[in-house]
């Protein structure tokens, strides 16, 4: 099968990662489901020679990975919460935001960031495919429009007046199949001076990192600033700040507008373009070590499962993230080595892992089947996860954590 890169048209042949075989991330499953075939499908990275972005095979389409049983719910994380809370002041500071603005967030999710605007009485719009997490949002009172982001509808908006002061994306832009048409989305929906923000993990901490992890289907893309430059000027927009952020890993936070609106390019921008190149993200070298280092994480994860089991040392399991479940069916782990896996989202709950079938139980089976280790698969929260379970650090539990590498704590 030839691939071609999904912004520049250019012919791959460049691998950069191959995990194998595996189903959609956030699959879950129920007991009903394992007496059917489980679907898998390749999961590998390949790198673009020509814009070096970075994108997975193309065999799954985004309507089948965000369906309406989608189990993703951003409110779960009390620490998420804080941070759209945080960026939702500082945005309103920033741009002036008054009840005369409109806002759009396209991945609004269950409302975990837009709940704010509404509260704050700010004229908002959120636009979301999933159904579970729309009916979410629409509880919290914001405003939903049950699709999914491209030029199209953006055009649908805009002509019949709802034009954004702001757009907001976070961690929705590398969930993107065409990355062009939802851009030249975003270009059609802002007003003259408005201005989007996108979070996205940042490539260069992944691969800094080994953030292997973070690969799976529903990400389409793993973007640096330079290739998103790239492709916003193609759209008709342009970067004119961005923001190194803790989230997930390392993460960005870009700030764009129209080619021809009046905000000023901030040093910021430069900068960040010239460490890029400074690592060599735009040659082959960068990325050629990446598969050995994500099969040492790997062999290093199933020797300690091993290990454990050898010892008589009993492991469970926090967070049925997509995190975990790359990590899990990489290195082929099931309910054997790991008997469960606590998860705070009740639409988790007992459920199986896609691919493992690993039971998913609620956090309070702690108390009473205290583990000698719990790995924590979202390494991006542990520190939130090891202080709501600090009880059983003072019972004796210890916390492990995989990426960039193995830490017992």
């Amino acid at each position: 099968m030839i691939q071609t890169c999904r912004h520049c048209g250019a012919e791959l042949s460049r691998q950069f990662l191959d995990l194998g075989y595996a189903p959609p991330s956030n699959a879950y499953l129920v007991a009903e489901d394992l007496t059917a075939p489980e679907i898998t499908y390749p999961l590998r990275l390949m790198v673009c020679d020509g814009c070096f972005l970075v994108q997975t095979q193309d065999y799954t389409a985004a309507d089948s990975l965000f369906d309406k049983d989608y189990a993703y719910f951003s409110s779960t994380s009390k620490g998420w919460l804080a941070h759209a809370s945080t960026y939702t002041e500082m945005i309103r500071q920033r741009l002036g935001l008054t009840q005369e603005s409109f806002v759009v967030e396209v991945a609004s999710n269950d409302g975990y960031l837009l709940r704010n605007f509404v509260e704050a009485g700010i004229p908002c719009l959120g636009v979301e495919p999933t159904a579970s997490t729309a009916a979410a949002a629409e509880a919290l009172g914001v405003p939903v429009l049950q699709e999914f982001y491209s030029e199209t509808l953006a055009k649908k908006l805009a002509g019949s007046g709802q034009s954004a002061d702001l757009i907001i994306g976070n961690n929705v832009y590398a969930h993107v199949p065409d990355i062009n048409d939802f851009t030249r989305g975003l270009a059609k929906l802002l007003k003259p001076e408005g201005v989007v923000t996108l979070e996205f993990p940042h490539l260069m901490r992944l691969v800094e990192f080994c953030q292997f992890d973070t690969v799976y289907h529903e990400h389409f893309s793993y973007l640096s600033l330079g290739t998103v430059k790239r492709i916003f000027e193609i759209a008709g927009l342009r970067v004119f700040d961005v923001e190194e952020l803790p989230t997930h890993g390392g993460s960005l936070r870009i700030y764009g507008s129209r080619v021809d609106s009046s905000h000023t390019e901030q040093a910021s921008v430069a900068t960040l373009l010239a460490e890029e190149k400074s690592r060599g993200m735009e040659t082959p070298e960068f990325y050629a070590d990446f598969q050995r280092r994500a099969e040492d994480i790997k062999n290093q994860f199933l020797r300690f499962l091993l290990d454990a089991r050898r010892d008589g040392k009993t492991v469970a399991g926090y967070g049925a993230a997509a995190k975990g479940n790359t990590l899990l069916n990489f290195a082929g782990v099931g309910p054997d080595l790991l008997p469960f896996v606590c998860d705070a989202a009740k639409a988790k709950q007992d459920k199986l892992l896609p691919g493992s079938h690993i039971p998913v139980l609620p956090p309070v089976v702690l108390g009473d089947n205290r583990p000698d280790y719990l790995i924590i698969l979202p390494w991006n929260i542990a520190e939130e996860v090891r202080k709501q379970n600090a009880s059983l650090a003072a019972d004796g539990t210890q916390f492990v954590t995989f990426v960039p590498e193995m830490s017992i704590s």
